[in-house]
């Protein structure tokens, strides 16, 4: 049996790293050009994993390509599995692995199929999501499922604690399925068929805050777009802030205008510092926030600024030549 491997993103390293501790057939690893992944959010590198198990790494700018389809094709690969990658596998590069290529796909399909299900299952105030581990098709609704794991959402999760939690069920998921994958099975059952539209793409330029929205969508927001992705946004002072952490209030003011900031909230505790902001219902506390030129500002720091009665609002969406750190699955 031979395996190869494709992934840029972090949701794929520790199960790789537990495929190769278990003594997986792995006969090389496909990733992103250095200059390609910089673009990608949460992109990792596979470097420092493949030369500690005498892995072949192949840095390839498009899995559909000429020369990836050629890397595979000297590989020879009985099975490949394609984890934490961006690009759709064409139908020519499918044929390249003898009995398929395995994926995973971060919600529990077919509910949530199409881009950012993490990001949009947040948004959407969704209380559970989850991963599927599936057999790569030509058309996606013919995806067969080989396994899944749910997991809880709960009020303390990000986008990146999800995402550790999907890294997590990758590693444990692909570790039971070593044994039968050796053994010559296929486990796999149909997708169920589903009415619901896949999720569309999110673009950095989607990260625009709607104060107006109650505070539980706003602050669903805040987290749902958090490092590592582009990150939530706003206007003040003719400057635009990300806003990478925000807290809810037991107290909801009302009153203000939304958009309003209603005055510094303090703590002995640094982390509990913030500045108060009104919302369509309610208030959420940002606790930081960040813009080109004032750096990052939290703790005391933030709750200093002398920003009462001012408001946050839409500004321009683009801002020439900024970039956010930020993985690409958004």
């Amino acid at each position: 049996m031979r395996f190869a491997w494709v992934g840029c993103h972090a949701e794929g390293v520790s199960a790789l790293a537990a495929l190769l501790d278990a003594g997986a057939p792995v006969h090389g690893v496909l990733t992103l050009l250095p200059e390609l992944a910089a673009r990608r959010s949460a992109a990792a590198d596979y470097g420092p994993l493949c030369r500690r198990h005498g892995v072949p790494l192949h840095r390839v700018a498009n899995i559909n390509d000429a020369g990836a389809q050629r890397i595979l094709g000297q590989l020879q690969p009985d099975i490949v599995f394609v984890i934490g990658w961006h690009q759709y596998v064409q139908p020519q590069t499918l044929q390249l692995a003898r009995l398929g290529m395995i994926g995973a796909h971060a919600s529990l399909l077919p509910h949530n199929r199409g881009s950012a299900p993490i990001n949009w299952a947040i948004l959407r105030g969704e209380r559970e999501t989850g991963n599927t581990l599936y057999w790569l098709a030509e058309d996606f609704d013919d995806a067969e499922i080989i396994e899944q794991t749910a997991f809880a959402i709960t009020a303390y999760d990000t986008c990146a604690t999800l995402y550790q939690k999907v890294a997590v069920s990758n590693r444990e998921m692909l570790l039971r399925l070593l044994p039968r994958l050796l053994a010559g099975e296929r486990p796999a059952r149909p997708q169920p068929p589903s009415k619901e539209p896949p999720l569309r793409r999110r673009r950095p330029a989607d990260g625009c805050i709607d104060w107006e929205r109650p505070c539980t969508a706003v602050y669903d927001f805040i987290r749902a777009l958090t490092r590592p992705y582009p990150g939530a946004f706003s206007m003040l002072d003719d400057r635009r802030w990300f806003i990478w952490q925000a807290s809810l209030p037991r107290v909801t003011p009302i009153g203000a205008p939304a958009g309003t900031v209603l005055g510094p909230v303090v703590s002995p505790l640094g982390d509990g510092c913030g500045q108060m902001v009104a919302c369509g219902e309610g208030a959420v506390i940002l606790l930081e926030v960040e813009a080109r030129g004032a750096g990052s500002l939290r703790g005391c720091r933030l709750s200093e600024q002398r920003w009462t009665g001012k408001r946050w609002h839409d500004g321009p969406v683009a801002v020439a030549g900024e970039r956010r750190s930020a993985p690409g699955r958004h």
